[in-house]
C-alpha cells in the first residue's frame, strides 16, 4: 500500500513577513503542513528539528543560518525517522534560507535512502522562491523522482489552501 510522508522544518517565533518582523505562533511551513495534512488524513507527519536551537532573535538566527550554509554544516537531528522503507511519497516542507533549505533539511535527506521515492518539496518564502533547492534534493537524492516543487509566500500561507491542494493532488 502506498504511504505518504510529510516532513518538514518550520521556525516559529521571530519571522520576517512582508517585510517586517513579527512573532508567528506557528512558522508558515507548518501551517502549511496542517492544511496539507487535512487533505491527506492518512499521511504521516514528522517535523524535522534541530537539536541545538537557534537564537529565538530572527536577525541572529539568519546570521547563524548563513554561517551554516558557507561551512556546509549538518546540524544534528532532535530525532529521525528510523525507516522511510514504507513511504513510497515524501512531501518535504521548508523555508528558503538564503536560497535554499535550512542545512537540517540536507542532513534529514542524507540520513535516508530516497532511491525509488517520489519527493514533492515545497517551500515558503518572502519572494525567493524555491531558490535552488530543487537542485540540491535532486543530488542529494539519486534515484529518486524529484518534482518541480511549490513556492508559496510566506505570508499567505495561512491562506494557501490552493498551494496544499496542488501537493495534495501531487501526492495522490
Amino acid at each position: 500500500m502506498a504511504k505518504t510522508l510529510i516532513a518538514y522544518y518550520s521556525r516559529r517565533g521571530e519571522n520576517y513577513v512582508n517585510g517586517s518582523i513579527v512573532s508567528l505562533p506557528k512558522g508558515n511551513t507548518e501551517v502549511v503542513v496542517e492544511k496539507i495534512k487535512a487533505l491527506l488524513p492518512d499521511a504521516d507527519v514528522f517535523h524535522i528539528d534541530t537539536l541545538r536551537e537557534y537564537s529565538k532573535s530572527y536577525m541572529t538566527c539568519i546570521e547563524e543560518a548563513k554561517q551554516e550554509l558557507r561551512e556546509k554544516a549538518r546540524p544534528e537531528l532532535k530525532e529521525n525517522l528510523a525507516s522511510i522503507d514504507d513511504y513510497d511519497t515524501i512531501i518535504l516542507g521548508y523555508p528558503n534560507w538564503w536560497g535554499t533549505m535550512p542545512m537540517v533539511c540536507y542532513t534529514f535527506l542524507e540520513s535516508h535512502d530516497f532511491t525509488g521515492k517520489r519527493i514533492i518539496p515545497f517551500c515558503t518564502n518572502e519572494g525567493s522562491g524555491m531558490g535552488s533547492s530543487v537542485r540540491f534534493i535532486k543530488s542529494l537524492c539519486p534515484g529518486s523522482d524529484v518534482m518541480a516543487g511549490v513556492s508559496i509566500h510566506g505570508a499567505e500561507a495561512a491562506h494557501a489552501d490552493v498551494h496544499a491542494e496542488r501537493i495534495a493532488q501531487m501526492a495522490r
